[in-house]
């Protein structure tokens, strides 16, 4: 009999548990149990059970937890007592899985088209029931659910903490399976104002996929595609431009068409930045039909968000107010409230730019009002930067210098370079005006320090490239 890690196993292959061991599902103390009870169920003696194969014995044994059936064994058992053989080894009801993975493809659905609250509910219930039967999967998939619902309602701290546990329920799967919930908690990070960190983790796991032949296309689209905002707000063009490249030369190789139209929508920023307008337009175009084939109502409210920037960017504000109208209204609708306050800031812009300074200030105050710690640092500083131009063109300086420095200190938490740059131009310029010509040297310092090298990070080397000879 040879024995090791706690268990000893007989030469035709029965295991005996041994002292210490943990117990789960498919430990021989909960199969003896589960016989045990399943053979009373069904009024049957361990003799009944046991022949004529085995001896009532040998049954007594495994119902006390002793050994743990063979595979033969185990199929002769559950034969006797009519159910699947692998739910008498697991516990699990024969069909859990597949009804655990369509639970998950409607849950999904349901925060796509619907509310994030039912949405929750369910991937909850998914949850408790991958807990009780110990599947690791379907465990990582609900809460990495749950860690979405959490953005989308801009529970940010809960967003991370779902994304942490999903990783971590799937540590032992290939990281490709993990890429979900690494993009949902970098863009949680992101929302919050950590872009460095944010950058980190998909980095991080870009050159994981890359240098270890774990390429898989669609984990890796996620993955550019979640990188190129905070590339963007840190003023790291270069690499928001190649990971766009890369994001785009993937797209033949995915079939799944939200990550596709995920990759489109957040492109055309890269485009925009380049000043190519009407190819953002059409990058926006493609993103926008396939987000309402798919019925993605949060994604697509993103695509009219974008839309009206575009129209900012070319000066046409009429066009731009109503896309982000559009945009606010579908995001209030699914009541995403820190997708809101964003195209609120985008949208007070708009308005200011066009004489409605009075309703910019009025739509900026309420969104401050309603944004708690740690929620959307690099909006709330947009938000008092516009409330600081306001201020100013009503001649009241005090008030736009208080804003203006608001912004500078939420800005600098983030590293958003081009954000910082501007705050500071804006800070020197008014007090230049005033005649505080050192004070204003100061501030146009800072601000080409955080401008001294466009395009470029301290983030160090950029992540290996995937390992295609057409892009060696």
């Amino acid at each position: 009999m040879a024995q090791a890690d706690g268990v000893q196993v007989d030469g035709d292959g029965t295991v005996h548990a041994g002292a210490g061991r943990p117990e789960g599902p498919g430990d021989p103390a909960a199969i003896g149990r589960r016989v045990k009870s399943l053979r009373k169920e069904r009024g049957l003696t361990q003799r009944q059970l046991a022949e004529p194969e085995y001896t009532a014995a040998y049954v007594s044994t495994l119902e006390a937890g002793k050994v743990r059936p063979s595979e033969v064994a185990l199929r002769h058992i559950a034969e006797r007592l009519g159910v699947a053989e692998e739910e008498l080894a697991t516990g699990r009801p024969t069909h859990l899985v597949a009804e655990l993975r369509a639970g998950l493809t409607d849950a999904q659905r349901v925060l796509a088209v619907g509310d994030a609250e039912d949405a929750r509910a369910a991937y909850e219930q998914i949850l408790r029931r991958a807990d009780e039967y110990g599947l690791a999967r379907e465990r990582g998939a609900a809460l990495t659910g749950l860690g979405e619902c959490a953005l989308e309602t801009g529970e940010l701290a809960e967003a991370v903490g779902r994304f942490e546990a999903a990783e971590a329920a799937l540590a032992r799967e290939p990281l490709p399976a993990r890429a979900r919930a690494v993009r949902g908690r970098s863009i949680a990070h992101y929302l919050a104002g950590g872009l460095r960190y944010s950058c980190y983790l998909l980095e991080s796991a870009i050159d994981e996929l890359n240098t270890s032949g774990l390429h898989d296309p669609g984990a890796l689209l996620q993955l550019y595609t979640a990188s190129i905002a905070p590339y963007m707000d840190m003023g790291a063009h270069a690499r928001a431009a190649q990971a766009a490249e890369l994001a785009l030369a993937l797209v033949p190789q995915v079939s799944d068409p939200a990550l596709v139209a995920g990759m489109h929508r957040t492109v055309a920023r890269t485009l925009i930045a380049e000043g190519r307008g009407d190819d953002a337009r059409t990058s926006l175009a493609r993103a926008t039909e396939l987000y309402e084939q798919l019925q993605i109502r949060t994604e697509l409210a993103h695509c009219h968000w974008m839309r009206g920037y575009v129209c900012a960017q070319d000066g046409d504000l009429v066009q731009a107010e109503a896309a982000l109208r559009t945009a606010r209204s579908m995001l209030v609708s699914k009541r995403a409230a820190l997708y809101v306050s964003q195209v609120e800031v985008e949208l007070a812009d708009v308005l200011r730019r066009s004489g409605k300074s009075a309703e910019a200030a009025e739509l900026l105050g309420t969104l401050l009002d309603g944004l708690q710690h740690g929620r959307g640092a690099l909006h709330a500083g947009g938000a008092h930067r516009l409330l600081g131009l306001i201020a100013e063109e009503a001649g009241d300086t005090e008030t736009a210098e208080l804003h203006y420095a608001t912004a500078l200190s939420l800005l600098e938490q983030t590293g958003a370079a081009g954000d910082l740059a501007d705050i500071c131009r804006l800070l020197g310029d008014l007090m230049r005006r005033e005649g505080r010509t050192e004070e204003a040297l100061n501030a146009y310092r800072t601000g080409l320090g955080h401008r001294a090298e466009p395009g470029t990070t301290t983030l160090g080397p950029a992540p290996a490239r995937p390992p295609f000879t057409s892009w060696t």
